[in-house]
């Protein structure tokens, strides 16, 4: 392991303990989103681990190796825009958010890791002042030429205070999916609390640990990823930091997800029930026990032969496979499942911006739908599964014509 691009942490990051134990151990891989050119294809790529940890102090599960984040987030590729799924559960959130809370008209609106701008666009729509925090460069030049103000860099409590200056306080304050990525957590709830209006809210969106365990979405597990969250644990956490979890929901993006809503400790809302209800749920699931993760890795592995068997058995029948989709999550289940350019010939991706590139370590190429019909596979193995559906239903055609489907997960299944 490089230890100038990748550092282990001996503490959690929720509740700074040293009680941690190794749980679950996946294939090293490279980071999830580090795709290469043509001419870099030869080139073998670092690889990391991807170990999973148990807090016995406070139950929060982690990975404690942190690869620099310049190194993950410069240079991503995703945007929330190439997925209109994604779109419009940014046009739902953004529409909940103010019907619920009902800012005034004018009122700031923050989102840390803002990616492209598509959630903050919704909140303009409704005569919000934006802001978008991300440190993605091209994404962020694309975000200012959409007409969606944004900074590149990473949130942190020099930054929250420089907005306070310029912007005055925020009335809402959003981070989707960020609170997986970020090592130091402390840091941007500190953030938060200098930029937040009194009456303000803090809302974010993560997996939910519960579902990724419930449903074997082992894939979820790469580098950027440094933290799987359930609600005791982060309930406890922003206690202790000053702030007050009031609501708690589940979602279901991403396999499974919560949107978290928080205020100052002093803040002027009631707790609605929610946080108690899935902190009980969690205790059902056995989530503060080690057994239960035991119980996911050996279900990982049942997942693994079944998966392999098939695609092995397809091969030697002589069939083509070509992956649909190129999402991070792919890395993790190619790496750890051992699928390569034996098995897959070559991935479709939606978004022009992977398009032409090559997998993470793997270096499968990356080419646009087109070439389904070009080049006929008999199987289409679904990588991006969180989008099988419209993934299928985009793809009649294929289908008709004796194409099929393997969805890896949450089970094996051919449609």
């Amino acid at each position: 392991m490089n230890t100038t691009q990748c550092i282990r942490r001996s503490n959690c990051r929720l509740c700074n303990s040293g009680e941690l134990e190794l749980v679950i151990e996946l294939t090293p891989t490279p980071p999830a989103n580090a795709f290469v050119k043509s001419n870099r294809v030869e080139v073998e790529q670092s690889v990391f681990p991807l170990d999973i940890f148990f807090c016995k102090n406070c139950s929060h599960v982690q990975l404690l190796d942190v690869i620099d984040p310049k190194i993950l987030f410069s240079e991503y590729v995703y945007v929330s825009g190439t997925s209109p799924l994604f779109v419009e559960h940014f046009r739902r959130y953004a529409s909940d958010v103010v019907t619920q809370f009902t800012p005034k008209v004018g009122s700031l609106v923050v989102d840390i890791g803002s990616n492209d701008g598509t959630l903050l666009s919704f909140f303009k729509d409704a005569g919000m002042s934006v802001l978008g925090i991300d440190p993605a460069r091209k994404i962020v030049e694309e975000a200012n030429r959409n007409g969606i103000e944004t900074l590149g860099g990473f949130f942190n409590q020099s930054l929250a205070e420089k907005i306070l200056v310029s912007k005055g306080p925020a009335s809402i304050i959003t981070a989707n999916n960020v609170f997986a990525h970020a090592d130091d957590l402390e840091g941007i709830i500190q953030g938060v609390r200098s930029l937040l209006a009194p009456d303000g809210i803090f809302i974010f969106e993560v997996s939910y640990l519960a579902d990724v365990i419930e449903k074997t979405l082992f894939d979820t597990i790469y580098h950027e990823h440094l933290s799987y969250h359930s609600v005791g644990p982060l309930q406890r956490f922003f206690a202790h930091n000053g702030m007050d979890m009031f609501g708690a929901y589940r979602v279901d993006t991403h396999g499974g997800s919560i949107r978290g809503v928080c205020q100052l400790a002093d803040g002027p809302y009631s707790d609605d029930g929610t946080v108690s209800e899935l902190m009980t749920l969690e205790q059902i699931h056995a989530l503060n026990r080690v057994e239960t993760f035991n119980k996911f890795a050996c279900g990982i592995e049942v997942l693994k032969y079944e998966l392999n068997t098939l695609l092995e058995q397809l091969k030697s029948d002589g069939k083509k496979i070509a992956g649909y989709g190129a999402p991070a999550k792919a890395t993790t289940l190619m790496y750890h499942f051992n699928i390569g350019r034996d098995i897959v010939d070559f991935i479709v991706d939606d978004s022009p911006l992977k398009q032409g590139l090559y997998t993470p370590g793997k270096h499968i190429s990356i080419v646009s739908s087109a070439e389904i019909a070009k080049q006929s596979p008999d199987i289409l193995l679904v990588l991006a599964w969180n989008f099988a559906e419209s993934i299928i239903s985009n793809n009649q055609n294929y289908k008709k014509n004796g194409g099929q489907f393997i969805i890896p997960l949450p089970k094996v299944e051919v449609r």
